[in-house]
């Protein structure tokens, strides 16, 4: 499929697979519209993806807030007319063990990783239907199918955005819409830095780069399929995790260096 000339949204757009996807989209002469909180960062990202060879705006905004979605649309549909790709790629994430996290963080993590793309979605879908076309790419993680010690609510939001993309597939096909969903393994971004759980010890031979993450995004948009599972070999840990849950279990407990501290 050629790309050139597509308009797409991408929200958490400011760094990380965001922004890597940005600027692949740009290479590929897509218009995109960008949404981040950061607004600095987003301007650099715009510049990024216009110095690639596409155009883009930037749009400062919070997915937890509908009217930061609702510009969106309307902004993207005012600068391109049309919207061919929403990738929902905004995530929050907060590990630690359940009973010691913040609520606060609790309901961020909903809002932002599964309400705000559905949201986003809810939307961007007429306008797709209107055109009889449209691709909803939405990023999950290993985490929406392999749930982990210290992951309790983030893999809840991450499990509940991948039956939110399967129903909405089935939903929305008979209208020209594809519905993608993206589950990479640990990938090299700031959003580690910023989970808030330090003494768990994660040791992952799966870990990638944002880079590797848009390749796929943009092979998705050319090649559309219900879903992609980065590295390759992760579908393997799925598929072992269904059929022997007993070894995920053991697995979990090997590879995860467990440390509770009880007052």
């Amino acid at each position: 499929m050629e790309l050139r000339d597509r308009v797409a949204i991408i929200t958490g757009a400011s760094s990380g697979i965001g922004a890597a996807t940005a600027a692949a989209f740009g290479r590929e002469g897509m218009r995109v519209a960008l949404l981040a909180r950061r607004a600095d960062r987003l301007e650099q990202v715009a510049r990024d993806v216009r110095d690639a060879g596409g155009q883009a705006i930037a749009m400062p905004g919070d997915v937890r807030e509908r009217a930061s979605l609702a510009n969106l649309i309307g902004q993207t549909i005012a600068a391109y007319g049309r919207i061919d790709v929403l990738f929902n790629n905004a995530g929050l994430g907060r590990l630690g063990w359940l009973e010691t996290l913040d609520p606060a963080d609790v309901r961020s993590q909903i809002e932002v990783n599964l309400l705000g793309a559905i949201e986003a979605t809810q939307l961007a879908l007429p306008h797709m239907i209107r055109q009889r076309s449209g691709h909803i790419i939405n990023m999950v993680s290993l985490a929406g199918k392999i749930g982990m010690p210290t992951y309790s609510v983030y893999a809840a939001t991450k499990f509940g955005l991948a039956g939110f993309s399967e129903a909405l597939r089935r939903e929305v096909a008979p209208w020209g819409v594809s519905v993608s969903a993206v589950y990479p393994a640990g990938v090299k971004t700031e959003w580690g830095e910023h989970v808030g759980y330090r003494r768990r010890a994660w040791r992952s031979p799966m870990s990638l780069s944002a880079e590797h993450v848009a390749r796929a995004v943009v092979g998705l948009v050319k090649h559309p399929r219900r879903e992609v599972m980065l590295p390759p070999g992760a579908r393997v840990v799925v598929w072992l995790n269904r059929l022997a849950p007993q070894l995920g279990d053991w697995l979990s407990q090997r590879f995860v260096r467990i440390e509770r501290e009880w007052e």
